[in-house]
């Protein structure tokens, strides 16, 4: 098989395609809405950031013992309720 019956150019050209693709939405990035957040946000101090485990923290705690709070009332509460209800 030589090289001029390969389907070569067809490929490159849709590569080409999907890299002019991808080019385009990085340019439309630079002048749209998220340009203008990108443009405002910074680093977080140390003060902001430990803030912000703390309070992310406290949030996972909660949800845990939520979580096992329900855990724990289907597995305990729920047979005897249950076994109460058909005695």
């Amino acid at each position: 098989m030589s090289v001029e019956s390969s389907n070569v150019g067809a490929v490159e050209e849709t590569v080409q395609g999907w890299q002019d693709g991808i080019e385009g939405r990085i340019k439309g990035l630079q002048t749209g809405s998220y340009a203008r957040i990108l443009k405002m946000a910074r680093k977080p101090s140390k003060q902001e950031f430990r803030q912000t485990v703390i309070v992310c923290g406290i949030g996972m705690l909660v949800l845990g013992l939520i979580g096992f709070v329900m855990l724990w009332g289907m597995d305990t509460l729920l047979p005897d309720f249950f076994r109460w209800l058909t005695n």
